[in-house]
């Protein structure tokens, strides 16, 4: 075991014992919400903390470049979406797509298994009304008060007021320039 393995070498009771979970929110309209989350993960990976990520939205089909570097983090992530649906043409689906992936977020939460999840997207799920927010909110509360050092990240645009009163730090990305804007596409290693 090297120097810094034996620095960072802990038990998971301790950490628990002395940490308050906190429920933190990524939202606004500028780039990073994702990136900021998975940046989140990588630290607390590296202290040696379990972490899974759960993608509401984005689709099950692809394959992105925060996967590959959470694998070798040791990292789970879930990518359960069927893609972005800004003007969608399936509402049923998507609803039933967002009550599954939900289901995913509430089981991995009650397992007691893991020290940060992030659900990714939920914003979205929330504010296209896929899912109502008093439900989740409520099974976060419940969540909460029997794992007291869980950390739960929620991301995406447009969280809900009542999100935002229950959360313990808020984050809001603003757009300020964007490559897009000048007809620069996504990028490799940028935006996926």
């Amino acid at each position: 075991m090297s120097s810094a393995e034996k620095k960072y070498k802990w038990r998971r009771e301790d950490y628990q014992e002395n940490t308050k979970g906190l429920l933190m929110v990524h939202t606004g309209d500028g780039k990073g919400k994702t990136t900021c989350a998975l940046g989140l993960m990588m630290r607390a990976a590296g202290r040696g903390l379990n972490c899974c990520m759960i993608q509401f939205m984005k689709s099950r089909n692809d394959r992105y470049g925060e996967h590959a570097s959470a694998e070798k983090l040791g990292i789970e992530v879930h990518t359960m979406g069927d893609g972005f649906t800004w003007d969608t043409k399936n509402p049923e689906q998507d609803r039933a797509t967002a009550r599954n992936t939900w289901s995913l977020c509430i089981e991995k939460m009650r397992s007691g298994d893991y020290d940060i999840l992030v659900f990714d997207e939920l914003v979205y799920v929330l504010s296209y009304k896929m899912l109502p927010v008093e439900e989740v909110l409520s099974e976060l509360r419940e969540v909460r008060a029997t794992q007291p050092a869980l950390h739960i990240v929620v991301t995406g645009r447009g969280a809900p007021p009542e999100l935002i009163q229950a959360a313990d730090l808020v984050t809001e990305m603003r757009d300020i320039k964007h490559p897009f804007n000048t007809g620069i596409r996504a990028q490799q290693g940028i935006e996926f």
